[in-house]
């Protein structure tokens, strides 16, 4: 699909225009370190903004930088943590803050080329830092902006994410790309949502409720705010139905807890 200078011009002043009057005033938007970005980033994948943002708060104050990040201890790490679900993020933040600290000396790499050398640095979350710290004209495609361009340009919903950057790139206005994917995402969170549009999104929660999650979720919680012994036994008796062995020896293979003699810890 090529859409002519005129179209572009066109769907970038409704696109802004709408974002003028209607834009979220998200925390992270005040700032451009490109660390809080990261953040933020990371906490909001697969996890409602209004949640994020306390968690996020918190964060900036009790871990400023890499250094701090890269240094905290795994207890302290998950306690601030808690609550937000899929902990081993939080884990694999860490992991990267201590590969930036070491090779970049704290600071990240200004290029989503060296970015996608850091650890847990996916191609998405390289291009939103691009974009939303250094306003470079990374194309960044979420579930919002992905429908956004779906609907409005009429393109099919079988697109691979590689046609959709291409056509995505040549949308983005000239010295403007931070405001660009702000503003695509509050269109589609706010005014193109999946309900209005029909659109699929690529990605769906699984239900929380009696699930591994529930129980991975319950055991950090105790560990990280309770600050009790834990035993597989317990965990058995809150969740009578659920293999605790299995969900155990995945948590332990994500670095999130260790078990000895029936001892549940984080170490």
């Amino acid at each position: 699909m090529k859409l002519s200078a005129l179209e572009i011009q066109q769907l970038q002043d409704k696109i802004l225009d709408w974002y003028a009057q209607y834009g979220r005033k998200l925390p992270w938007r005040l700032t451009q370190d490109p660390y809080l970005i990261h953040i933020s980033e990371v906490m909001s994948q697969q996890t409602q903004v209004d949640r994020v943002i306390p968690y996020w708060e918190k964060w900036r104050k009790v871990l400023p930088d890499y250094q701090s990040l890269a240094k905290v201890n795994k207890s302290d790490l998950l306690t601030l943590w808690s609550g937000l679900g899929f902990n081993s993020r939080a884990l694999r933040l860490q992991s990267c803050a201590q590969a930036v600290v070491e090779n970049y000396w704290g600071v990240l790499p200004e290029s989503s080329e060296m970015l996608l050398d850091l650890p847990w640095i996916g191609p998405y979350t390289a291009s939103a830092i691009c974009a939303f710290a250094w306003n470079q004209p990374e194309p960044v495609i979420d579930t919002n902006i992905r429908r956004v361009l779906i609907f409005l340009l009429g393109l099919d919903e079988e697109m691979s994410l590689k046609e959709l950057e291409v056509l995505a790139r040549e949308l983005i206005p000239v010295w403007r790309s931070r405001d660009w994917h702000n503003a695509l995402m509050d269109y589609g969170a706010v005014h193109l949502t999946a309900r209005k549009t029909k659109i699929k999104s690529l990605w769906k929660q699984s239900k929380f409720e009696w699930s591994d999650r529930e129980v991975r979720w319950w055991i950090l919680k105790y560990l990280t705010r309770e600050k009790k012994k834990l035993t597989i036994a317990d965990v058995q008796n809150e969740f009578p139905t659920k293999d605790i062995v299995k969900i155990l020896d995945i948590m332990i293979k994500d670095g999130l807890v260790q078990v000895q003699k029936n001892q549940i810890f984080i170490e």
